[in-house]
């Protein structure tokens, strides 16, 4: 327990260093112009962000992607998981769908956008971008993960007359936990990309709407506040996960 400790120190300060390193650089790089205009420094975009006069722009903007980012995250994670179980459990089926998966996910999301577009509407877009991005992951850790108990463990369920799906509730989804939630991690940035690419395409609000009229008016402050509050959501539910993540491999491996 004190090693595990203190390597969780260890990286959590690596960690801290590495962010103060970045902004940093990121004031220094913006205050000498090193990066031209287009690069301001740290400290006027953070005094753009909390500029009062545009706190309700900036709450209804994160309101609304973070809203499409969370119903894509669920929608898609939820969907990977049942379609992995079903594939797991019907074997003809395990095949097709995984080629099926696999070219849907081969076909860049900026040229989905349109045809959901057509499809649903301009507002939800970036959550089916974002359920398509996040399935597929969730789709393939499941997977790997539904084959992680061992033969051993198969080899009693069938002693005592287990059948298919008790010993796909009571062994191989407990067995698949920790491949599960690492997908769920990972599917984190993939939700905020689909979202914001989704909201680039005709969205009425949001916070990928914000960064199309920036660069399109040339107003800097306002796309790297944009951006800005997106890393940042992104950032600390990866976070969030990992500590989720943390907790599951250590109970179930």
């Amino acid at each position: 327990m004190i090693r595990i400790s203190k390597r969780r120190a260890q990286d959590m300060a690596y960690g801290a260093i590495g962010i103060v390193a970045f902004l940093g650089l990121w004031e220094y790089i913006g205050v000498n112009r090193l990066a031209g205009l287009t690069w301001p420094p740290l400290t006027a975009v953070l005094a753009f962000l909390f500029d009062p006069s545009r706190q309700t722009l900036f709450m209804r903007a994160t309101g609304a992607s973070f809203s499409m980012v969370g119903a894509g995250y669920v929608a898609g994670g939820v969907l990977g998981i049942v379609l992995a179980g079903v594939a797991h459990l019907a074997t003809p089926l395990k095949e097709g769908l995984g080629r099926l998966s696999s070219v849907v996910h081969s076909i860049p999301s900026i040229a989905l956008a349109p045809l959901f577009i057509v499809l649903l509407s301009k507002e939800w877009s970036g959550m089916a971008i974002a359920t398509l991005n996040v399935y597929f992951i969730l789709f393939i850790a499941t997977q790997s993960g539904l084959a992680a108990a061992t033969r051993a463990h198969h080899d009693v369920f069938t002693v005592f007359g287990s059948n298919r799906f008790n010993r796909l509730v009571r062994l191989e989804a407990p067995a698949a936990l920790p491949a599960m939630v690492s997908g769920l991690k990972y599917a984190v940035p993939a939700a905020f990309i689909g979202a914001i690419i989704g909201e680039w395409f005709g969205a009425t609000r949001g916070l990928g709407l914000l960064m199309v009229s920036a660069m399109q008016n040339f107003q800097i402050p306002l796309l790297w506040s944009a951006v800005l509050i997106t890393s940042a959501g992104s950032l600390i539910s990866f976070g969030l996960m990992s500590l989720v993540e943390r907790f599951v491999y250590v109970r179930y491996r």
